[in-house]
């Protein structure tokens, strides 16, 4: 059995492939790997690019495509003792991305680690701050058995760039009754379970999405919501360390805006900042909310 595999969820983002694949067929590592591709109907030219390359690509209707499912589906596919996720548009950052990944699992007890995450270049301010918020320098142990004032942090997860041993995988698969933030849902199952899942910032990536305002304002909406089905908020320390974060973040812009007082950057990050919280709280009490608003509020249509 190969001791890895890489899986990649690819739609029409042929750009990107490009500086991807370059990136994970130079890795320098002694680790055998296979790279499985499940395309949900690429139109733009990325299956050409993933055909240059020893990919095994698989094919699914763009209709089926689910957060969830299709990864449970590239994973049953896999013969690596190891699965590692990396979503299309998630450049490694050196050639030594696989083996910082790889490296946490000589531990047994480990079940899951995923890496830093950089903004791209052009990435909006509020990007970066979150990424820099979320992403440290300092590598973290997450074990359920010492939760060490984690709060939030504890539970957060990103498969955008990570791996997860097969064998936790087959135990505690991706929920299928989440539509997104499957990685959040995972997460919780693996350290309910009492397994320990790392986060390595030398496995770093460049990864980063533009959010307009409005988008940002579905999306937290919609973490809002999957804190609650998950019962993730009513957990020790959550909102404090939340609090905590949403504080540092804010006053960084306010000591920025008041060097450089016509700085619209700024002003339109703390805009957003509000905009954010707003859906945060509106998702956390969806519950009062009514079916038809609901369905207009979610940026993933959540509620069908």
């Amino acid at each position: 059995m190969l001791e890895a595999s890489v899986l990649l969820l690819t739609k029409n983002d042929r750009s990107n492939l490009e500086q991807v694949l370059p990136r994970l067929f130079t890795q320098n590592t002694t680790a055998s790997f296979e790279v499985i591709a499940v395309d949900s109907g690429s139109t733009d030219g990325s299956l050409d690019v993933l055909q240059r390359y020893p990919v095994r690509l698989e094919h699914i209707p763009p209709q089926e495509f689910h957060h969830s499912r299709t990864r449970n589906f590239a994973a049953n596919l896999a013969t690596g003792n190891i699965l590692v996720f990396l979503s299309q548009d998630a450049i490694p950052a050196s050639e030594n991305w696989l083996n910082a990944l790889m490296a946490n699992f000589q531990d047994a007890t480990v079940a899951a680690v995923y890496g830093r995450q950089f903004p791209r270049p052009g990435s909006s301010l509020e990007r970066h701050e979150v990424l820099e918020t979320i992403y440290g320098e300092q590598r973290i142990v997450k074990d359920p058995a010492q939760r060490n004032g984690a709060g939030y942090r504890f539970y957060h997860f990103s498969d955008a760039n990570a791996a997860i041993r097969r064998s936790v995988w087959e135990v505690e698969p991706f929920p299928e009754n989440l539509k997104v933030f499957e990685d959040l849902g995972i997460a919780k199952r693996i350290l309910d379970r009492g397994w320990k899942i790392v986060y390595e910032p030398e496995a770093a990536v460049f990864h980063s999405h533009h959010h307009t305002t409005l988008g940002l304002f579905r999306r937290y909406f919609d973490i809002g919501c999957t804190l609650r089905v998950l019962k993730i908020w009513e957990a020790p320390d959550i909102k404090k360390s939340m609090l905590r974060d949403a504080f540092k973040m804010l006053r960084a812009k306010m000591s920025r805006q008041k060097i450089r007082r016509h700085n619209r950057r700024t002003g339109h990050a703390l805009g957003q900042d509000l905009v954010k919280s707003l859906g945060l709280f509106l998702g956390l009490n969806q519950a009062l909310l009514p079916l038809a608003l609901k369905r207009h509020l979610s940026a993933f249509r959540i509620f069908g």
